[in-house]
């Protein structure tokens, strides 16, 4: 990986929208209108948006309509309507943003379906069993969209390097919650990991493994999303709500509200804690297929068409409304990314 900061073409910062209960899909009655809500998945909104939009679905056709509107076209906006044209419905999109202005765009582009989903604390009865319902139901599509123009969807190997063993703990974050361990339910579908001894690799690092992991490349599965839509009569609208209110005058009589972390403010729903992680991109490097993470020093890389990712958690993140970027972050990242080679 050719990792020094002149070559960052691009820095992004996302507020994944968190829920201390997890992803809140219900419906309610307002305005003369069935709103069915389906937002707050944390950093599994991607990962999770198949199953999740098939888990509201069922509430949508529980009401028999034609036609919907779909409040977003982030990840589980996009994905919302698909789910819903397969079903038979004709959807609508309104949206303030399309792709890739949605903040879903700013996304690392991991399958990783429990990230920040919900406090162990918090976590209501039965939530283990629904969300491994959801996992597997969006693992088998996403299985579906492998080799197809574009590459949506791929399947890289990765090394998770480490200073100390990886059975050792590292220090909580006092800022942030405990969360579940959810993944031993989905041993069967999920790779292992192998541990490589000195010499079996090129890094810097005391521990290293290989395992191997599922990603999206962003930009190329949010147009196939957008061009399916488009292709099966769905419509985009340009529109912003400042007021639940505004749903009365839409033409639909059943809504899907996808605002994600939009829906603190729309709805002042401040159950949705804001968690600021910020992404940028290196050129791109073709001959680079594999993913890099090393643990305790809050560092991801991705190598994706369009860059190779690299992701970082910093502290005080959690909580924090703050989208500006901070150049210095990202730079300091990729310095730490360039000490891992020998």
């Amino acid at each position: 990986m050719r990792a020094t900061p002149d070559r960052l073409i691009d820095i992004s910062v996302c507020t994944r929208p968190f829920r201390m209960q997890g992803p809140r899909i219900e419906s309610e009655h307002c305005f003369g209108k069935t709103v069915v809500h389906h937002y707050g998945h944390g950093g599994s909104g991607w990962s999770l948006s198949w199953g999740s939009a098939r888990v509201a679905m069922g509430l949508v056709l529980a009401h028999r309509p034609r036609r919907i509107a779909v409040i977003g076209a982030g990840a589980i906006g996009l994905t919302t309507a698909r789910v819903a044209q397969r079903a038979g419905l004709r959807v609508r999109i309104y949206c303030k943003d399309r792709p890739p202005e949605v903040r879903s765009s700013a996304a690392t582009g991991l399958w990783t379906p429990d990230s920040r989903l919900c406090a162990s604390a918090a976590m209501p009865p039965g939530f283990e069993s629904a969300w491994e319902a959801m996992a597997r139901s969006s693992f088998k599509t996403y299985q579906s969209l492998l080799g197809i123009e574009g590459a949506p969807v791929e399947w890289r190997d990765g090394y998770a390097l480490s200073d100390i063993p990886f059975e050792q703990p590292l220090p909580d974050d006092p800022d942030e919650p405990a969360y579940p361990d959810l993944t031993a339910r989905l041993t069967d579908i999920h790779p292992r990991s192998k541990t490589l001894r000195p010499g079996e690799h090129p890094f810097r690092a005391s521990h290293v493994r290989r395992f191997t992991q599922m990603t999206f490349n962003i930009a190329s599965y949010q147009r196939l999303l957008m061009d399916d839509f488009e292709r099966e009569g769905g419509e985009f609208e340009t529109r912003e709500f400042r007021h639940p209110r505004e749903f009365g005058g839409l033409r639909e009589s059943v809504i899907v509200n996808c605002t994600g972390y939009g829906a603190r403010e729309l709805l002042g729903d401040e159950s949705i804690i804001p968690v600021r992680g910020q992404t940028a991109r290196l050129i791109p490097q073709p001959e680079v297929d594999y993913m890099l993470s090393y643990r305790g020093h809050n560092l991801i890389v991705v190598p994706r068409r369009d860059g190779l990712l690299v992701a970082t958690q910093e502290p005080h993140d959690f909580n924090n409304p703050d989208a500006r970027i901070d150049r210095a972050v990202s730079e300091a990242a990729v310095e730490r990314l360039a000490q891992l080679f020998a």
